[in-house]
């Protein structure tokens, strides 16, 4: 990977204190050419699958050589592993709790190591806190990587297995396509983990959540104001929504919520 100098980072910090600053802080003091992008900071705390299906479906629209930070890590301090992970032209780094189970179960090329701190003291890392990991570690490493001083294979050990995802993949059966709500967006929208490709083969797709069966639409205007429709949305996954309204409020419904798509009505 030829490093872009750009680094994303997605964390369940949320927007209340210092937190993802400092991170930024950390980065800048390493690498004062960095350019640092905000992904998502309000992924629901604690909870990994969310992280990695935005990191998954976000990272292609970035330049090549982009270092992405993704940290929802329950486990901070413990003995849980951090990965690093050299695929597509692109770095990721997350705790091995599940975040990256969504992009490496189809990443058949990827490479992927186990960070090795001990590796690491060219760096003068600072002895680690054990709640804040995000400063310590996976920043200026991040930087380092992002300036082109380290190369990923020198840092850590490979690893051909990992934690796996928290959320089943979904099932596919003739006429059938069961999968799960992983998020909810700040319009009320409930996003699935069912891709497009899932899909195609129905000629006439209708979606089944909560005992609602919502006609698939190509977009929000088709659809009468207070209406749900159920569409592909700009990240090639199926979503629910509500015409100028929040599906999730209008049907009650929030991650973990399963959905599934038939072929014609769902019985």
């Amino acid at each position: 990977m030829r490093p872009s100098g750009i680094i994303t980072i997605t964390t369940d910090f949320g927007h209340k204190g210092p937190f993802a600053a400092v991170m930024k802080g950390v980065i800048l003091g390493r690498f004062h050419d960095a350019r640092v992008v905000d992904l998502a900071h309000d992924i629901p705390a604690q909870w990994p699958p969310e992280a990695g299906f935005w990191v998954s479906r976000s990272y292609r629209w970035f330049p090549p050589g982009t270092v992405h930070i993704a940290i929802v890590d329950p486990g901070v301090g413990t003995e849980r592993n951090i990965l690093v992970v050299d695929y597509d032209e692109h770095v990721f780094m997350a705790p091995d709790n599940g975040l990256l189970a969504q992009l490496l179960d189809k990443a058949d090329d990827a490479a992927v190591y186990r960070l090795d701190l001990a590796r690491l003291e060219s760096l003068a890392l600072p002895a680690p806190s054990a709640t804040f990991h995000g400063r310590d570690i996976f920043a200026p490493v991040a930087a380092e990587i992002a300036a082109g001083r380290v190369a990923v294979p020198d840092i850590g050990e490979p690893v051909h297995e990992w934690v796996p995802g928290w959320l089943d993949e979904p099932e596919t059966s003739p006429g059938k396509v069961s999968g799960v709500i992983v998020t909810v967006d700040t319009f009320g929208n409930l996003i699935s983990n069912i891709d497009e490709s899932l899909i195609e083969s129905l000629r006439e797709p209708v979606a089944n959540i909560g005992g609602h069966q919502i006609p698939m639409l190509s977009t929000y205007g088709r659809a009468q104001p207070g209406d749900f429709l159920a569409l592909v949305n700009s990240f090639g996954v199926v979503e629910i929504a509500k015409a100028e309204g929040s599906a999730a409020e209008g049907l009650g419904a929030a991650r973990g919520a399963p959905l599934v798509i038939c072929e014609g009505y769902c019985t």
